[in-house]
């Protein structure tokens, strides 16, 4: 059977995936004192990263509309799969749901199943490649959709972060907080929740104390690594996230460890230095 795995674009591909096309990537707008950014192949991050640092407004994102992924839908492949991030985050999902109901609406016979993954940026990529180790295994569509939502139900994102303004500026962390985890140095361990909201798991003083806790916390609830790709984006750190790297394949047999450098929405969420790892 021909697939085709549609990835919102805060979720990272890999460099071999985007001349792949069996998969596309749909992007979000990014918004920094009103100037509209597509995230494409054309996102500049060290100059999006500049942008957002100078402006005292927390950037925006906008997702994409229901007739772009009604777009990317209609294509030839029999089975069809979106990814996107957490619908408690962004309105991505919605929108992929309205779209998949606007093709179907046109071509009731189309196999289209969108993914709430509840996560956001790696996590993302590693459903999309699930989808296409279920797909190579010869699963029907009902069974692949069954495998990847069970393994959505598994997957655990963690992220600590150097720079915590956009946190504070989008209101997910309160002033006074910020202010004193800056002052004092405290890099908060965040993670998702089985809703896919974002909350605090641990904290501690100094960056990498924190990717320690972070590293020890997700060992700690790991189950079956051997089985299972770990997954590592970074925003313009990639000598952190290789030390993130060397400390999960020193402790755990897991079967692969893939590192990505993050796109524009995960740039936006993650600021600069940020790290995120998913299980």
């Amino acid at each position: 059977m021909s697939y085709k795995v549609i990835i919102d674009s805060c979720g990272e591909l890999p460099p071999t995936y985007k001349e792949d096309a069996r998969f596309e990537s749909v992007p979000l707008t990014l918004i920094v004192n009103d100037e509209e950014i597509i995230d494409d192949e054309t996102f500049d991050q060290a100059a999006f990263l500049a942008k957002v640092a100078a402006c005292p407004d927390c950037p925006k994102s906008a997702c994409p509309s229901p007739e772009r992924y009604r777009n990317a839908y209609d294509c030839p492949a029999e089975h069809i799969y979106a990814v996107t991030l957490s619908a408690e985050l962004s309105g991505s999902y919605n929108s992929a749901m309205l779209g998949r109901q606007l093709l179907l609406e046109e071509q009731p016979e189309k196999k289209i199943h969108v993914f709430n993954s509840r996560s956001a940026s790696i996590g993302e990529t590693l459903i999309a490649l699930k989808i296409q180790e279920c797909e190579e295994a010869g699963m029907d569509f009902e069974e692949v959709v069954a495998q990847v939502e069970s393994y959505i139900d598994s997957q655990t994102t963690y992220f600590v972060l150097e720079n915590l303004e956009t946190l504070r500026k989008n209101g997910r962390m309160s002033k006074t907080k910020a202010l004193v985890a800056s002052a004092l140095n405290i890099k908060p361990v965040l993670g998702s929740t089985d809703e896919g909201t974002i909350c605090q798991r641990d904290q501690a003083r100094g960056i990498n104390k924190a990717l320690v806790k972070m590293v020890n916390l997700a060992l700690s609830e790991a189950t079956d690594l051997k089985e299972k790709t770990v997954a590592i984006s970074h925003c313009n750190c990639p000598e952190r996230a290789q030390i993130v790297k060397e400390a999960i394949q020193e402790r755990s047999d897991a079967k692969e460890v893939l590192v990505l450098d993050t796109a524009g929405v995960s740039s936006m969420y993650a600021n600069d230095g940020g790290i995120i790892l998913v299980i």
